[in-house]
């Protein structure tokens, strides 16, 4: 470790005399260095420090899952050809004479005309070679220097980025980095798209996080993953995954989203379908290992396999959503189903409709939206391994404490039960004091059903309980605290002037609290300072309505690049007027 150090410290020496640091602002995360230009001509986000840490402890684990499952697929071929060269054995000796069994030189056909045996990886010969990694859109290759040097046994990472700026900026960091980031990290000036679908199969890993939707990006991304790879996608256009343009949503993810308070939750599982409807044409699905709801984005890690067979079950993993605009209930509508009959599987549509015209409960009418992924969004096994890591290694997370409370709160989450429901909705609905949360989890958990909390919302409850048990534990609360009478037409006054079939009990249950609360272990925690959200474009023009929402800092930054700006022209047109005298 101490002559990779020299030898950076040389580099840095070399290239530093090159470059006027005085231009440059030194930025430190994890392992990792950059020089930022004072002009902001490279996009970076502080706030993106717990994507980029979420991301690390995703990819170890990846890294170590890989290798399992590569060891086991050695051990099963090495048993398979035992158990074949034992049966050979047996067959030729049969009539007691002993053939003797050649082995055949690699490449050269069988007898009976079937292919020779493959390795599982053609060009390490059954080794497994570290894997390469992909970031398709690197700006200042902050993610990719951290990648090559926090993360290890991986192998090359390749950034890729189509402007020229974002190219020479994320250059000089690798070469700032020194030799450990010079040896693994590459970038190159293209277009990402065109990348991808050039290198087909070729990553192990593809990292994309894009400056809004990634839907332009998902197709070729799903091309240029081999096998058992991993995608990990961000999607910071919110405001339309979460129904404030819903047309536009349809446009890009091909799915309705619904303005419900699951509306996070369920802008996961839209990106899910998407990238599953990508992967679906080129006879590929997709396995999500831990989906994240975060700050002002979204993102997902999902391994992609090849099979035509198993990309059947598509329409199984996928739902509508029928949402009442009286009441907060909602209801799902899977778009397939299977029926068995003996060994065969039969694919036919999902029955349906799964409501009526009018919500049972309430009266009014349902709003429909999706398809969504409705299958389950996390592979619990990877979320405690995660954590584990992630708690191990805390020093080595400068966002330890807030991707650690998040990957808690997913190890506790309900993980076959989509979206939620918000509690305070409900109360909303019937306009009745609220019961504690403790309260009404005990009354669903004595009621025989499931409950959880959600990592999208501290007020967010997830149970399979139905709607009409939901309610019945409601109306059993409000009778014990009254409300004021309401309107007739009221979608509150329709639900409670019905008489509840379950009589709800109140008495504390045990599983009321989750381990992590009975723990007192921190779940969701504030944003480590003011204005922590997403940052500008680089080179936009800051205004008035950006400087009050970024605040002082920003604004007396923003003053002294004018000033800069101001007086470069005072003394370019002073160089003119002086020439322009000489001549």
């Amino acid at each position: 470790m101490g002559s990779v150090e020299e030898t950076s410290v040389e580099e840095v020496k070399q290239q530093m005399n090159k470059i006027d640091l005085s231009d440059y602002t030194i930025i430190k995360e994890g392992e990792a260095e950059i020089l930022m230009h004072k002009k902001n001509e490279v996009f970076y986000n502080k706030a993106q420090v717990n994507n980029r840490d979420m991301s690390i402890a995703v990819l170890r684990i990846f890294i170590s899952k890989r290798k399992e499952e590569h060891e086991t697929l050695m051990s099963k071929r090495k048993n398979k050809a035992s158990n074949l060269s034992e049966n050979h054995a047996s067959d030729g000796c049969s009539n007691g004479e002993c053939e003797t069994i050649k082995e055949k030189p690699e490449g050269e056909p069988c007898s009976n005309g079937e292919e020779p045996h493959k390795s599982i990886d053609e060009r390490g010969q059954g080794q497994l070679n570290p894997p390469r990694v992909l970031e398709a859109l690197s700006a200042s290759g902050l993610r990719a220097l951290r990648y090559a040097r926090e993360v290890e046994g991986i192998g090359q990472v390749v950034a890729l980025d189509n402007d020229k700026a974002s190219v020479e900026a994320c250059r000089r960091n690798i070469k700032f980095n020194g030799s450990v980031a010079s040896a693994k990290v590459e970038s190159n000036l293209a277009d990402a798209r065109v990348y991808m679908l050039t290198h087909p199969k070729e990553f192990d890993v593809v990292d994309l996080d894009p400056y809004g939707s990634p839907s332009v990006f998902l197709d070729s991304a799903v091309q240029s993953i081999a096998d058992g790879g991993l995608l990990m996608c961000t999607a910071t256009d919110m405001a339309v995954l979460c129904g404030s343009n819903g047309e536009v949503c349809y446009s890009k993810y091909g799915s309705y989203p619904l303005r419900g308070k699951y509306c996070h939750e369920m802008a996961l599982r839209i990106v899910l379908a998407c990238i599953e409807s990508h992967a679906n044409r080129y006879k590929r699905y997709i396995v999500p290992v831990l989906s994240v709801q975060m700050d002002f984005y979204v993102r997902v890690f999902v391994r992609v396999y090849t099979s035509a067979s198993a990309m059947k079950n598509t329409p199984l993993k996928l739902s509508y959503v029928y949402q009442c605009v009286g009441c907060d209930s909602f209801h799902l509508q899977p778009i397939g189903r299977t029926v068995s009959k003996n060994t065969s599987v039969r694919y036919l549509p999902g029955f349906g409709p799964v409501v009526p015209q009018e919500c049972s409960d309430c009266g009014k009418k349902y709003n429909m939206g999706g398809p969504i992924w409705s299958d389950p969004i996390h592979d619990q096994d990877w979320v405690a391994s995660i954590l584990a890591d992630v708690k191990a290694m805390k020093h080595r997370y400068p966002a330890f404490g807030r991707i650690s409370a998040v990957l808690t709160t997913i190890s506790e989450e309900l993980p076959d039960v989509p979206l939620f429901l918000s509690l305070h909705n409900l109360c909303g609905t019937l306009k009745c004091t609220s019961p504690s949360a403790v309260i009404f989890r005990s009354a669903v958990i004595n009621a025989g059903y499931r409950i959880s909390g959600t990592h999208v919302n501290p007020l967010g409850l997830k149970s399979d309980a139905p709607m009409n048990v939901i309610w019945d534990i409601m109306r059993c609360w409000v009778k014990n605290h009254p409300v004021k009478e309401q309107s007739p037409d009221q979608s509150g006054s329709v639900i409670l002037a019905k008489e509840p079939v379950l009589q709800a009990n109140f008495a504390r249950a045990v599983a009321s609290l989750s381990k992590a609360q009975a723990k007192k272990v921190a779940r969701f925690l504030p944003n480590p300072e003011r204005h922590w959200g997403p940052k500008l474009r680089a080179g936009r023009t800051i205004t008035s309505k950006h400087v009050s929402l970024l605040g002082a800092e920003a604004v007396n930054e923003v003053l002294n690049i004018h000033e800069q700006e101001a007086e470069e022209p005072e003394v370019k047109r002073q160089k003119t007027e002086d020439s322009a005298s000489v001549s």
